[in-house]
């Protein structure tokens, strides 16, 4: 193994078990076989097959964390660390946002659906027969939760429900929706979820068409008097937005991870690259300039990656950092950004052709600063919990 060869292996890490390791080569040889040979002609064609979720589910990967009484399989965070850096691998997005999407619309169905509800939905999402979404983002309101304004007014046995969803992962071929409601008054304390079902009267969904995450169908929604069963309320009326915020911390844990998995890729593509090509009679890895570019990012990866598992160690202990939760995922999403560019200012002409990892990495940056909750939202959080 060569010097450049070692900068692209990641280091041992004092937080992981051989367990986790097994866990490892199980997820590499999954993407390896069914994501990875087919990422840019899904990318291309604006979607994946539906087939994959069920093949997910056979394995048990949609099923990390979810309680075993639904089909699924209690784990530690590290567990879901590594399943997002190995889906990471394939240098898909929009694969991985899609695929993943249950794990930012179920939970809040773990944490305060009723027993009849979970036993209904959640078994057929972990087994990947069902897509489950999160619908939270507004047209008008961005990040701004406590002020959504989708109503859901109380008649008889149902919730009438009406208003705008947009920027849905899965919203085009989810059957279950996560919703946030407004069914109180004004600010945090109105904000209650609902499930809600594909094929209610009254929804409608259009596709958006975005810079990247190509393969994952991103939508708007429209809720027009859907009337939605009571029992569809998750946790207590007007008690929605603590759940949503316990989500939130989760998600961005999550993107996190990807991100650090996404920005090592480009690491491992560029010095593939490097070693390679050739200029001016030599190879590209031979130029200093090149050499210190590919310092700069195994730096960053090196570094995020450690954050990035201390925090998890962290959270397995009980403690609740929410700061360093926001900080970290800012941390990934510029360490990713980074990577991004300078891998294909590597590639060169060749990093700008549709095709390469790192061309579609790069087109999907930005979305991950954005997602979640944008850079300058982690910032205002973090500040807060830092009594500033």
């Amino acid at each position: 193994m060569n010097a450049f060869e070692r900068i692209a292996q990641p280091a041992a890490s004092p937080f992981l078990t051989p367990d986790h390791e097994v866990f490892r080569d199980m997820i590499r040889r999954f993407v390896a076989t069914e994501i990875e040979p087919f990422a840019a002609q899904w990318d291309e064609a604006g979607e994946f097959p539906r087939e994959l979720y069920l093949k997910a589910g056979r394995l048990g990967i949609l099923g990390m964390g979810f309680p075993e009484a639904y089909g699924g399989t209690p784990c530690d965070r590290f567990m879901s660390m590594i399943a997002a850096q190995e889906l990471a691998r394939a240098g898909s997005g929009g694969v991985s946002a899609s695929l993943k999407s249950h794990t930012i619309g179920a939970p809040p169905i773990v944490y305060g659906g009723s027993d009849e509800l979970k036993a209904r939905v959640l078994p057929e999402i972990l087994k990947g027969e069902k897509i489950s979404a999160l619908a939270i983002t507004e047209p008008g309101g961005g990040s701004d939760v406590a002020n959504l304004r989708t109503t859901a007014k109380r008649d008889g046995g149902d919730y009438v429900v009406n208003g705008e969803k947009t920027f849905i992962t899965s919203g085009m071929r989810a059957d279950y929706y996560t919703v946030a409601v407004r069914t109180g008054g004004g600010g945090g304390n109105g904000v209650s979820l609902l499930l809600i079902e594909r094929d209610t009267p009254g929804f409608s969904r259009t596709p958006l068409r975005k810079m990247g995450w190509w393969a994952s169908d991103t939508a708007t929604l429209y809720f027009d008097n859907c009337r939605v069963p009571a029992g569809n309320l998750i946790g207590q009326e007007n008690a929605g937005f603590k759940i949503i915020m316990k989500n939130f911390n989760s998600e961005r844990l999550g993107m996190a991870a990807g991100c650090v998995g996404f920005a090592r890729v480009c690491l491992d593509e560029a010095i593939a690259y490097a070693r390679e090509r050739q200029t001016f009679g030599k190879r590209l890895s031979e130029h200093q300039v090149i050499r210190h570019k590919i310092v700069d990012m195994a730096q960053r990866v090196t570094a995020t990656q450690a954050m990035l598992e201390l925090l998890i160690w962290r959270l397995e202990q009980g403690e609740h950092p929410v700061a360093e939760v926001c900080m970290c995922k800012n941390q990934a999403t510029q360490t990713l950004a980074f990577c991004a560019s300078e891998a294909v200012q590597i590639f060169g002409g060749a990093g700008y052709m549709r095709g390469p990892k790192v061309e579609r990495i790069y087109r999907e940056v930005k979305v991950n600063a954005i997602g979640g909750g944008t850079e300058e939202i982690m910032k205002d959080l973090a500040s807060r919990q830092m009594g500033l």
